[in-house]
């Protein structure tokens, strides 16, 4: 029999197969058993078909519409599908009425957080403590959030009360670390290095920890080690994944193998058009979109992931991955015109009536092709970075270990092979785009000649010049990136030519990069 309790204890053991047979039994007995779309739903959530669990989900709440869990998990089934109004809108009637359950109201938390409503998520997460003030995660969630939205004390008390609560709390301690400098008389070392210790056979808490350790000894100056600790964070996960450098080159190849079709605009739109940044992670795609944003014509939408998602939402095509080589070969049959104009309706919200919206999706480099044929008015830009400084850049962070486009990032030799791979697409860009649509910008001369590049940026965007574009770091939007701290600070050259900090650490990267290591 299927109840809310025993479905529940079935999901966290990831025991789907007999969830489902539950559901489907109940609903046999009773078409209209609400619990049994709920779980349908969420089985299928587990399983990728997003799109399917959400319509499940949608018919749980509406079987039910007073059950508050059916509500949050339709809300938050909507934001992961890129529907943030209508997910907003449901955590809205869920704060209206009144949330009394901390794990709910940490749900709907994380709802607007992924909506990009970090305001209103604060008093949620805020809410789950002091109903939980036990609950380690609720402190986590906080923290990120209020780390997003620049108030970093709040985010310290709470990381820290994170790792207080549970001392095994890994992600704790590397978002602690991360959110501030370490120092000789103000670091972590001494419980870190037991903790990566103990944690021997878990390769998240190694991978998680060693990153905390490398990025600590960093702070301190002892490069070398710190690039040693990094090696020894990722060989777990490096081995657990087993990177097939062939699959990213069939993607790569298959990108540049796309039509690229210069076409009519589709739309005569004065609002809301969207702007691409686009570049290898980490290496300032973020900076270029607060210059953008702080004029007072754009809005920044964040990293959407969207268009990937409708992509592969309208292909159909089976792998579970977003972004593959079958996909983007699926994508030169469908009705891109159809993409573009969905596009544009889910980002309207996003743009609050300004003229321009800032897409900072950083792997849209692989779609900027489809992205020309489906938005022809759309701008892209890429955030172009030297080789040698770029790789390390990508080596030394520690991305999202779901996301399967990130697996190159594990071994430096990978890294290299990658660069190669992107620089190669960019160059295909630049030969097959339109110069008024597509533009190339080098962090190294925004860096060096802040002002006209910053002009030269506005230029192509068609907008009038503003001297708030200078002052990026005042911009009080919510940065939800690993670079939430870094542009709330004024411009420095400080990460040009860092890797020449760690002696012949990088000597293996040189060798693959071969000529393209010469770039600054």
């Amino acid at each position: 029999m299927l109840t809310f309790t025993s479905g529940m204890k079935l999901l966290v053991a990831k025991n789907y197969d007999e969830v489902y047979a539950r559901a489907v039994q109940a609903l046999q007995e009773n078409e209209r058993n609400p619990l049994a779309y709920f779980f349908i739903g969420l089985v299928l959530a587990e399983y990728g078909q997003h799109t399917k669990a959400l319509e499940f989900l949608a018919k749980a709440n509406e079987l039910e519409p007073s059950n508050q869990t059916y509500q949050a998990y339709h809300a938050r089934a909507l934001a992961s599908l890129g529907q943030f109004e209508a997910a907003r809108t449901r955590a809205d009637h869920m704060v209206k009425v009144g949330i009394e359950d901390a794990h709910l109201a940490d749900m709907i938390g994380l709802v607007y957080s992924r909506s990009g409503y970090h305001d209103l998520a604060i008093p949620l997460f805020e809410l789950a403590t002091r109903k939980a003030p036990r609950r380690a995660e609720f402190h986590f969630n906080l923290a990120v959030t209020a780390q997003f939205t620049g108030d970093f004390e709040t985010a310290r008390t709470a990381y820290k009360e994170a790792t207080t609560l549970r001392p095994e709390f890994y992600q704790a301690w590397f978002a602690l670390v991360s959110l501030e400098h370490q120092r000789p008389d103000n670091h972590y070392l001494d419980t870190l290095k037991p903790l990566f210790d103990s944690a021997r056979g878990d390769v998240e808490g190694q991978l998680l920890l060693g990153h905390a350790i490398a990025k600590t000894l960093e702070d301190l100056e002892r490069f070398e080690e710190s690039f040693d600790w990094l090696e020894k964070a990722k060989e777990g996960k490096r081995a657990q994944i087993r990177y097939r450098q062939q699959a990213d080159t069939r993607l790569f190849e298959t990108a540049k193998a796309l039509s690229v079709q210069t076409a009519l605009p589709s739309s005569t739109q004065a609002q809301n058009l969207p702007v691409f940044i686009i570049g290898l992670p980490r290496t300032g795609t973020t900076l270029l979109d607060r210059i953008l944003s702080s004029h007072s014509a754009v809005t920044s939408a964040g990293e959407l992931e969207l268009f990937a998602w409708l992509i592969k939402e309208t292909s159909k095509t089976d792998s579970r991955a977003i972004t593959d080589a079958e996909t983007l070969r699926a994508a030169q049959s469908i009705d891109l015109a159809v993409v573009g104009q969905r596009y544009l309706e889910q980002i309207k919200v996003l743009g609050h009536g300004t003229q321009l919206v800032t897409d900072k999706t950083p792997h849209n480099f692989l779609y900027a092709g489809l992205i020309h044929q489906a938005l022809p008015q759309a701008r892209i830009i890429t955030l172009r970075r030297g080789a040698m400084d770029s790789c390390l850049s990508n080596y030394r962070q520690l991305f999202a270990t779901h996301k399967e486009a990130f697996n190159y990032t594990y071994a430096l030799e990978d890294v290299a092979v990658y660069y190669r791979e992107f620089d190669a697409l960019m160059a295909h860009w630049r030969a097959h785009l339109p110069a008024d649509r597509f533009m190339e910008v080098r962090y190294e001369d925004i860096i060096r000649d802040q002002e006209n590049q910053t002009r030269r940026l506005l230029a192509f965007c068609g907008l009038d010049w503003e001297a708030a574009c200078l002052q990026f770091q005042d911009n009080a939007a919510a940065v939800d990136t690993a670079s939430s701290v870094q542009v709330r600070q004024r411009l420095h050259g400080d990460s040009i030519g860092r890797w020449k900090r760690y002696g012949n650490r990088l000597d293996r990267l040189k060798t693959v990069l071969g000529a393209l290591a010469d770039e600054e």
